[in-house]
């Protein structure tokens, strides 16, 4: 990891996902990876605090991957050191009730983190080209008035939605907001491994559904819907990053490494400076407040 080069693992331009290792060589031992992760995790931390300060920026982390990649245990250990005020996680699930009576980015859209702050997305807006790709009677439920079929259901309407997409990202990029976009690249064998690891062990078992292994037969549906969405998305504004999640410390290394490595970038972003007549006269307001009787 001495050698890490960011754009090793960026996206820029069409992909084939086999091209992609999903483990690097010689990893770092788990002790090295978690002490080099904390001390990642203890500079993001930092730099949040000063945007936050700063109020001119939003941060918004998009993680993707295929069931078992380990995202949510990403998002716990890459962000474990924040202030609690300064990250919010989503967790998009299947749409409710109330959000299908809106079109698919509302919940989305609703979802963007404040000025100041990171926003997470364990999967993301991309789902609607992703899952709903692969399944799509789910879009007869978005009750959109030219869709009464599959049939039409064209290979128009997922361009289009994947323009709405580059859109959407384009239009909040624009108005402040940093934008990371990681895809966990797992091989198909460590998702077998996972899933029986799973089963396997009690205290997972709530993980599991019947639906793991019905989607994993699909999953070349979804590896190329993946390489489709990701390479026809990724740019300068809102980058794609694919990590090789084999191994979770190592993914869990490179995705802190990527934001950090970028968000430093970031030079504008700095603490406001004190109005001149508070400046002017801090002496004063130190001498009154070690006045005890203040």
């Amino acid at each position: 990891m001495k050698h890490f080069n960011l754009n090793d693992y960026l996206v820029d331009s069409k992909i084939n996902l086999n091209a992609f290792p999903t483990r690097l060589k010689g990893t770092m031992t788990k002790g090295v990876s978690e002490s080099s992760l904390k001390q990642l995790g203890l500079q993001l931390s930092e730099l949040q605090d000063k945007m936050y300060a700063h109020n001119k920026y939003s941060v918004l982390v998009c993680i993707q991957g295929m069931d078992t990649a380990g995202k949510d245990s990403l998002i716990r250990e890459v962000f474990r050191h924040f202030n609690p005020r300064g990250v919010v996680v989503h967790s998009f699930k299947t749409p409710t009730r109330r959000e299908l009576q809106h079109d698919y980015l509302w919940r989305h859209y609703r979802a963007l983190p404040e000025r100041g702050k990171y926003g997470v997305f364990n999967r993301s807006h991309y789902e609607n080209v992703l899952i709903t790709r692969v399944n799509p009677e789910l879009i007869l439920k978005e009750k959109l008035p030219w869709i009464n079929q599959l049939e039409d259901i064209t290979e128009e309407f997922w361009q289009n939605r994947l323009e709405q997409i580059r859109s959407f990202e384009q239009h909040i990029a624009q108005n402040g907001t940093i934008i990371f976009k990681f895809f966990l690249h797992i091989s198909k064998e460590e998702q077998r491994q996972r899933l029986l690891r799973r089963l396997e062990k009690e205290k997972h078992q709530w993980k599991f559904l019947p639906s793991d292994i019905t989607e994993r037969a699909l999953w070349d549906d979804y590896i190329r819907y993946y390489e489709e969405a990701i390479g026809t998305t990724s740019f300068p504004h809102a980058p794609w990053y694919i990590i090789p999640a084999d191994d979770r410390l190592t993914a869990r290394y490179l995705v802190a490494r990527i934001i950090l490595e970028t968000m430093q970038t970031f030079t504008n972003i700095q603490e406001p400076a004190l109005a001149p007549e508070i400046k002017a006269n801090l002496e004063y307001y130190i001498e009154l407040l070690n006045k005890k009787e203040l």
